[in-house]
C-alpha cells in the first residue's frame, strides 16, 4: 500500500503535523496524525488538498504570445478569436494529442491534480466528421492517459455561429454539430473513455446560449445523464447585449428562468452581472468557473466577486486559453482583480480571516464539485487529489501554518510544488512531471512542423 508521511497537511481547515496518509487504490485508505514515517513512505514537507482546473481548451496553449501584437482599430476578444479561427485550420490529431499532453503536464507540476477539458474541436477542417467521431476526444484521452491527470472530458455542443441562429463561420466548421449528432459523438467518447482510470468523467457542455438555441438546449437536457454540465456564460458585454436583444434577458437570468441550474453546473466566467443574477447564481448551487488569467488577456473583465462571495456562491479556477499555466497566479489573478476594481484590499472573503486559504480552498472544494470528482480536502474516502509543497521555500519560510496558504497565493511560485497525485497517481516528483522528457520531445516536434504549416 502506497503512503505518505508529511511533516504538515492540512486536514480540512485544520494544520495537523506529521501526517501519514494511506492510499488504497485512487482513494484515501486512511489518515493517521502525530506517527512516524515507515519504510517505503513517499516523505514530503506539506500535504495539500490538490485543485482541479475547471476550464480548458488545450489546443489554445500553441498560441501563447502569437496574438499579442496590436493591429489597426481596436483589438478584442473578438478580434482574438478570429486570429485563434484561422490557426486552428492547421491542427491536426497528431498536434492536437501532443499539445495537449504537454498542457496537462504543466497543469500538474503547478499543482493542479485533475482538468476539465472543454473540447469543441470536433471534425477536420472543412467541418467533414473524423471516421471515428470521437477522434479528436479520444486524443485527449491519449494525452490524459500518458500524463495520468484526472480527466473530466467535455465535448461541446456548437450549433450556430452567434446569436438568433446564424450560421457558422468558416472558422467555425471544425466545431459545429446539431443536437443528433452531437450526442452520437458523446456516446462514442464516452464508449473511448473507458480505457481511462474509472475517476475519468464525461460530462456535456453546451458551448454557450449564442452557440445553442432554447430548442436544442431543452432537447440536450432532455436526455442528460447525471454528469457535470459546462456552459459559458456572459463573457463579453456584447455577449450580453446579443442575448439580450434576442432572448429578452441577459444571459444568466435567461438560463436560470428557463434550465435546471443546481449543484451539477459549472457557468464559466459569469463575468457580466447584475448584482442579483450574482446573488442568483450563489443560490443556485452552481459553480461560477473563473479563469483571472485568461479574462484578464482577453479583456473580458472581473467577476463580481464580493456580492459572490458574501452570498455563499461556489467558485473554481480554471486556465481557459492556457496562456500561463499557473495555479497560483490565477488565485492571486483573482483576488488582484476585485482590489484593482474596488481599490480595496483583502476581498475575496466573507466576513474577516484569510484571503488565501478561503481562495484555495473555495477553488478546492468548488473544483471538485465543477468536475465532478470526489476531491477537494485530505479526507478518508476521498479521492486521492493530493500535492505536496515546500514551506522552506523563501517565499513561505517565515510564515505560520494560519499563513501559509496566504503566502501561497501572494507570494509564491508554483516551483513550490514538489510532489502531485492525481487520484493516487504520483505523477510528479521533486518538482518534475516523471513523462516530462518524452512529452516535452514529442511537443518540440511537433510544434515545429505546425508552425511550418501556419
Amino acid at each position: 500500500m502506497q503512503a505518505i508521511f508529511a511533516q504538515h497537511a492540512l486536514l480540512g481547515s485544520d494544520w495537523c503535523q506529521d501526517v501519514r496518509v494511506s492510499l488504497e487504490g485512487p482513494c484515501i485508505g486512511a489518515i493517521e496524525v502525530k506517527t512516524t514515517p515507515r519504510p517505503g513512505d513517499e516523505q514530503v514537507d506539506t500535504l495539500l488538498p490538490a485543485l482541479a482546473n475547471l476550464h480548458s481548451h488545450s489546443f489554445q496553449r500553441a498560441i501563447a504570445g502569437m496574438t499579442e501584437t496590436r493591429a489597426a482599430g481596436r483589438d478584442s476578444f473578438w478580434t482574438w478569436r478570429e486570429m485563434m479561427y484561422r490557426f486552428v485550420t492547421h491542427l491536426t490529431p497528431e498536434h492536437y494529442e501532443a499539445i495537449a499532453a504537454l498542457v496537462f503536464l504543466e497543469m500538474q507540476e503547478a499543482g493542479y491534480a485533475s482538468v476539465g477539458e472543454f473540447h469543441y474541436v470536433h471534425h477536420q477542417p472543412d467541418g467533414t466528421p473524423y471516421d471515428a467521431v470521437s477522434e479528436l476526444s479520444q486524443r485527449v484521452f491519449a494525452a490524459a492517459a500518458q500524463t495520468g491527470i484526472g480527466l473530466t472530458h467535455l465535448p461541446v455542443l456548437y450549433s450556430y455561429g452567434g446569436a438568433q441562429r446564424a450560421e457558422l463561420g468558416a472558422g467555425q466548421k471544425r466545431f459545429g454539430n446539431d443536437v443528433g449528432a452531437y450526442l452520437e459523438l458523446v456516446a462514442d467518447a464516452r464508449q473511448a473513455s473507458r480505457a481511462l482510470p474509472a475517476d475519468t468523467r464525461v460530462g456535456i457542455a453546451p458551448h454557450s446560449l449564442r452557440a445553442t438555441c432554447p430548442g436544442g438546449l431543452a432537447e440536450l437536457l432532455a436526455g442528460r445523464e447525471a454528469q457535470p454540465i459546462h456552459i459559458h456564460i456572459a463573457e463579453q458585454i456584447k455577449e450580453v447585449e446579443d442575448i439580450r436583444l434576442w432572448l429578452g434577458e441577459t444571459p444568466v437570468a435567461w438560463l436560470l428562468q428557463n434550465a435546471p441550474v443546481d449543484d451539477t453546473w459549472c457557468l464559466i466566467h459569469a463575468t457580466h452581472m447584475t448584482e442579483a443574477e450574482t446573488i442568483d447564481l450563489a443560490r443556485s448551487g452552481a459553480v461560477a468557473g473563473l479563469c483571472p488569467i485568461t479574462e484578464a488577456n482577453l479583456g473580458d473583465g472581473p467577476f463580481n466577486g464580493p456580492a459572490y462571495v458574501q452570498s455563499g456562491g461556489r467558485f473554481g479556477i480554471g486556465s481557459d486559453s492556457n496562456v500561463c499555466i499557473s495555479l497560483t497566479e490565477e488565485l492571486r489573478a483573482l483576488e488582484y482583480s476585485q482590489r484593482l476594481r474596488d481599490h480595496s484590499r483583502n476581498v475575496m472573503v466573507s466576513g474577516e480571516g484569510s484571503v488565501g486559504a478561503n481562495l484555495y480552498l473555495s477553488a478546492a472544494t468548488g473544483g471538485a464539485q465543477a468536475l465532478g470528482r470526489d476531491s477537494g480536502e485530505i479526507r478518508t474516502g476521498k479521492l486521492a487529489d493530493l500535492v505536496a509543497i515546500d514551506r522552506t521555500d523563501p517565499a513561505l519560510l517565515a510564515l505560520s501554518d494560519e499563513q501559509l496558504l496566504d503566502g501561497l497565493c501572494f507570494a509564491a511560485k508554483d516551483r513550490v510544488v514538489t510532489d502531485l497525485w492525481s487520484a493516487g497517481r504520483h505523477q510528479v516528483r521533486a518538482g518534475r512531471h516523471i513523462a516530462r522528457d518524452a512529452i516535452l520531445t514529442n511537443y518540440k516536434t511537433t510544434i515545429a512542423r505546425l508552425v511550418e504549416m501556419i
